[in-house]
């Protein structure tokens, strides 16, 4: 972005104070640890008042700040623009900036798989049009109001992730871009705490579609019924995709190998390749082939992107542990559908020279009154000849360590959550060179802390 504070204090409904005018913004930033020459601080209430950074925002090179009326404190000698409430100037801005750079705008939402998905329709949509997407976690109503404002004036199409831990943050999300054509990858239980059914998960997600375009275009995953029920109800073209032969865009086959997954669509003789493992991620390719389309980009060039995208880090990515171990890193978050479905991508993957495949399994937070029956689902996915040794963290995980302790006897470990320690060096001890290990968990439960010591030089014995 590249700004004159008069326009910024016009867009958010203010002027500028100390007649800064003409002071052009580059940036935006409401930490300002990352703070740039050129950038407006925002300053954001949550734990602490940022306002009580605004010192640090200053020294760190910014050029202006947004202020709330009336707030004490403000600088008298740095340019402000004052504001009814920061973080509704904030998105009133991104609203503005959005409307000048005008792309047209993916957004992408959904129990699974949504940053994945985002990642495989930026890498197709690339190899036609000057693409930005969400970066790293930014999908909420601070985060996406941040992405709209860090593309290039010359982005064409925007492609942004939208999450949700409560009903109304996808309408107001919705309004705030007006997206061009949505997309909902699945329904799960994740934060089902807050919504109690399923039902009311993917009336939730639908709010995505709020504010889609009349002539926008909604894909979403055909072979769930609650979506499919609820798609009824909207007037904008429509496409699915999934494993029903009902769907727009169908698998007729797919093979999941160590490191990437093979599959096959309906009308088409060309095999599509992800740099991914498991069913699940060859139905967000699909969603992705859905959109590209929707772009009219070329099958060979959409095989091509996904052949080669790179996904965000910490989901499902592969990396080596001190011994040489294979690790799954998948431990940015969980619920019950994920957590299955990596399960049995993991149960699939082949071992070599006599190795085991051993899994740590972390708390599937914001599950509320279910959690405990949904924790003790997992112990159909998980057989002693297939998976031969399990590691349970967290108060949660109890209910599962129950379900499964009678058929895997002394080869299933609990373990509480003050114990990451015990459990990491307990593990330590029984990992060879050729097992494959793999890690799951709510980020909350940091299990990235063991795969940290996992993958620690000079730390075990061979």
């Amino acid at each position: 972005m590249k700004m004159q504070l008069a326009e910024i204090a016009k867009a958010v409904g203010s002027v500028p104070e100390h007649d800064e005018r003409q002071a052009v913004i580059t940036s935006v930033s409401f930490d300002t640890r990352s703070i740039q020459p050129g950038a407006l601080f925002i300053p954001l209430s949550g734990a602490r008042d940022g306002h009580d950074f605004i010192d640090s925002a200053i020294a760190n090179g910014a050029s202006a700040a947004f202020w709330q009326k009336g707030h004490p404190g403000a600088p008298t000698d740095f340019p402000l623009v004052e504001v009814d409430d920061p973080l509704t100037a904030f998105q009133d801005l991104a609203k503005h900036y959005l409307n000048k750079v005008n792309p047209t705008v993916v957004s992408i939402t959904g129990s699974n798989g949504k940053t994945t998905t985002k990642d495989m329709i930026a890498a197709v949509l690339s190899k036609g049009y000057n693409v930005y997407k969400t970066q790293q976690n930014f999908n909420n109503l601070i985060g996406v109001p941040y992405t709209i404002l860090s593309m290039k004036p010359s982005t064409e199409v925007l492609v942004l992730e939208m999450g949700m831990d409560r009903p109304g943050q996808l309408h107001h999300l919705s309004e705030l871009v007006r997206p061009d054509v949505c997309v909902i990858t699945m329904i799960g239980e994740a934060h089902i705490e807050f919504f109690g059914t399923r039902d009311k998960i993917a009336d939730a997600k639908m709010e995505i579609t709020d504010f889609l375009r009349e002539d926008g275009e909604f894909i979403f995953n055909g072979d769930e019924p609650l979506l499919r029920a609820r798609a009824k109800k909207l007037v904008q073209r429509q496409r699915t995709f999934g494993f029903e032969d009902d769907d727009t865009i169908y698998c007729t086959g797919f093979s999941s190998y160590k490191h990437h997954a093979s599959f096959f669509i309906n009308g088409s003789k060309r095999k599509f390749r992800i740099p991914m493992i498991g069913k699940h991620n060859v139905s967000n390719a699909m969603a992705a082939i859905n959109v590209g389309r929707h772009f009219n980009v070329p099958d060979e060039q959409i095989a091509a992107a996904l052949a080669h995208f790179k996904p965000t880090a910490n989901r499902m990515e592969w990396v080596k542990g001190t011994l040489g171990e294979d690790i799954m890193d998948d431990v940015y978050n969980s619920n019950p559908t994920a957590a299955k479905a990596v399960l049995t991508s993991f149960a699939n993957v082949r071992t070599t020279h006599g190795g085991k495949r051993i899994a740590v399994l972390g708390d599937m937070l914001e599950l509320g009154e279910e959690s405990p029956q949904l924790h003790a689902s997992l112990a159909s996915s998980l057989d002693p000849d297939v998976i031969s040794d399990v590691y349970l963290y967290g108060p949660d995980m109890h209910y599962l360590y129950d379900a499964i302790k009678s058929k895997y006897g002394q080869h299933v470990h609990y373990y509480e959550t003050a114990e990451q320690a015990q459990m990491t060096a307990d593990l330590k001890t029984i990992i060879k060179p050729h097992d494959l290990v793999m890690l799951k968990g709510s980020h909350g439960m940091h299990l990235e802390k063991v795969l940290v010591q996992l993958q620690q030089e000079g730390k075990r014995e061979v």
